[in-house]
């Protein structure tokens, strides 16, 4: 056993415990395996599928724990207390606490408290003095250091890399600084800031998706090149993936800051005819002045027709509101519900998809390796607007029977539509991939010749 403090270490703010073992470890010139032995370990070290172990891993500990961690590094257990998140949380694995033995068990940190993403290393040398690995627990919207340049990513993915190097675009720290002004309007608002960025990042990470086929977009792709290295060359779509909450950073503190707007929310509601309800408009004023923003001023059509997304049912969620105002409580939806449908696949998640889209032999059976982005997009985002135009519906039936029959119809009318388009589409996805014709028209209840002669007008349509 190490004489207690013989090196003093502090935490640091945020830092996961596992990480300040680590530098502990580091301190006295050992692995930090051999430092780890000296509690009793209730459960095995968490692993990626390829067998590396997560940087994002946890430790919790109990009392007898807390106390030795407290003497290896010299500090007092009330500073660990207020620096280490996951300090004092307690796990059934765990030993009772008049049993005297050192125990700890295996966590995943983003189960523990939160997001966690690497540290900047030069930012921890210039602390401590030490070039050494930090992990810390880190919200989005607190992952720029201003002081180096740095995007410090998500600690969960199996990827070699801590930080994106941002030195090169100012808007990354502008948008850091005014997210602070966002977060005090949130709670002015009586809304919770991490509830208002959440929405405003499945906002933007849908756009973000759709971006590829938008001709008019060159933000992103200037700022998506400039992280990757000056170029993301044939690893684009890798880049696409761990580059995208970085990116897309600046629009997010924007749209959250105008969804907080009250001026805005009135022009949801002048969109929606107010006092007398209509679908709303593609070239309505909120998405217009929306996309003006997020300097798009083309963007808000293309907004505004994305029936299925999060924009879409936080507008629903204001119209209703304006309607519903004082009746019973809780009878209006939630204007910063995030639907787990809308909630953006992370990093780390997206990694793994890529990474067995990639080892799958072949592309016949494998969907997301046979079918294009794009293509999978259009199948979703038209499903997606045919459920948002079916949900349009709930509660519709109250009023003038002219104004009652036009919007049913026209709403019904319009997700017969999409849902065709989303058929059709699909059809041809399983045809292309190499899915015999007689199964793809088996499963759509479609005589074979039938089938064929649609798949044959839907691939000269796509070709021209």
């Amino acid at each position: 056993m190490l004489p207690p403090g013989l090196l003093r270490t502090a935490p640091l703010h945020g830092e996961t415990t596992l990480s300040l073992i680590c530098r502990i470890a580091s301190r006295y010139g050992l692995e930090s395996k051999a430092l780890r032995s000296c509690w009793h370990w209730r459960n095995h070290q968490p692993k990626h599928e390829g067998g590396a172990c997560r940087a994002d891993a946890e430790v919790l500990l109990n009392v007898a724990g807390r106390q030795l961690l407290s003497g290896l590094c010299g500090v007092e257990e009330g500073v660990l207390a207020r620096a280490l998140p996951s300090w004092g949380q307690e796990d059934a694995k765990l030993p009772a606490e008049e049993s005297g033995v050192p125990a700890a068990a295996w966590r995943i940190g983003g189960g523990v408290a939160g997001p966690v993403a690497f540290g900047c290393r030069l930012c921890t040398a210039r602390r401590t003095g030490t070039v050494v690995g930090v992990v810390r627990y880190a919200p989005l919207w607190s992952r720029v250091c201003v002081r180096h340049g740095r995007w410090l990513l998500d600690a969960d993915a199996d990827q070699p890399h801590e930080y994106l190097d941002v030195r090169h675009l100012p808007e990354m720290a502008a948008a850091q600084r005014r997210w602070s002004g966002v977060a005090r309007r949130a709670v002015r608002a009586g809304a919770e800031p991490e509830r208002v960025f959440a929405l405003a990042h499945a906002v933007v990470a849908r756009w973000w998706d759709q971006a590829l086929r938008w001709e008019r977009e060159t933000i992103w792709p200037r700022r998506l090149h400039q992280v990757a290295g000056g170029d993301a060359g044939s690893e684009f779509e890798w880049w696409r993936v761990v580059g995208r909450d970085a990116v897309v950073f600046p629009e997010v503190v924007a749209v959250a800051d105008a969804l907080l707007d009250p001026g805005m929310a009135e022009l949801v509601w002048v969109d929606s005819g107010a006092g007398r309800p209509r679908a709303l408009p593609a070239d309505g004023l909120f998405c217009r002045r929306l996309g003006e923003l997020v300097g798009r001023e083309w963007l808000g059509p293309l907004a505004a027709t994305d029936h299925g997304g999060p924009l879409i049912a936080w507008m629903g969620s204001v119209i209703r509101q304006r309607r519903t105002a004082g009746g019973p409580a809780g009878y209006a939806d939630d204007p910063w519900w995030v639907r787990r449908e809308h909630q953006p696949v992370t990093m780390a998640g997206q990694l793994r998809m890529l990474g067995k889209e990639k080892r799958a032999p072949g592309s016949g059976r494998m969907w997301r390796a046979s079918v294009s982005a794009e293509q999978r997009m259009l199948i979703t985002r038209e499903i997606e607007s045919a459920e948002e135009q079916l949900h349009q519906l709930r509660g519709v039936q109250t009023g003038p029977t002219a104004d009652v029959a036009e919007q049913l119809l026209g709403n019904l009318r319009h997700s017969a539509v999409l849902i065709e388009n989303a058929w059709k589409r699909t059809a041809l996805a399983a045809a292309n991939a190499g899915v015999p014709l007689e199964e793809v028209a088996r499963w759509a209840d479609t005589p074979t010749e039938t089938l064929r002669s649609m798949l044959t007008a839907g691939r000269q349509e796509d070709d021209g």
